[in-house]
C-alpha cells in the first residue's frame, strides 16, 4: 500500500498553526530560555548533582514540549531557547563577568544539553494520525 494515498498524511498539504500552537510554542521557547539560565547556576553550584539536575530538567522539557504539543516541534521550540540562553551566557562582558567556568562541568552541560536536545526531539512525537493504536502502513 503507498503512503502518498489521498488519504495519507503526506498527500495532506501544511497548514498554517492555530493561535494557541503559537502561543504554546512561544512560551515553550521562553520556558527554555528560563531552563538554560537556571541550569548554568545550578550546574556550577552543586557539581556533580547540579549538573545531573540541570541536564534532567533539560531533558524534561525538551522531551515534555514534544509530548506535550503531539509533535517534534515542540522539542525545538525549548532546545532554541535553551541554546540562545546559553550561548549568551558563554560570551563574556567588557567588565569581564561571565557565568561559564572554563572546567570540566559546564563543558558537559553545554555538549550534554546539545546531546539531550538531538535525542529528545528525534524520540519526540512525529506527525501521527489520531484515532486506533493499530500499525501505520497496514
Amino acid at each position: 500500500m503507498s503512503n502518498t494515498g489521498p488519504g495519507s498524511l503526506l498527500a495532506q498539504p501544511l497548514q498554517r498553526p492555530s493561535a494557541g500552537r503559537i502561543a504554546a510554542y512561544a512560551g515553550l521557547f521562553l520556558l527554555g530560555a528560563v531552563v538554560g539560565f537556571a541550569g548554568t547556576l545550578v550546574q556550577a553550584a552543586w557539581f556533580p548533582g547540579g549538573l545531573l539536575l540541570a541536564l534532567a530538567g533539560a531533558a524534561g522539557l525538551f522531551l515534555g514540549g514534544a509530548y506535550a504539543t503531539r509533535g517534534r516541534g515542540g522539542a525545538v521550540a525549548p532546545v532554541a531557547g535553551w541554546i540562545i540562553a546559553v550561548v549568551l551566557l558563554t560570551t563574556s562582558r567588557p567588565e569581564g563577568d561571565f557565568l561559564f567556568g572554563a572546567g570540566g562541568g559546564s563543558y558537559l552541560f553545554l555538549l550534554g544539553g546539545m546531546v539531550l536536545a538531538v535525542i529528545c526531539a528525534t524520540l519526540g512525537a512525529g506527525r501521527q494520525p489520531h484515532g486506533d493504536p493499530v500499525r501505520l502502513g497496514k
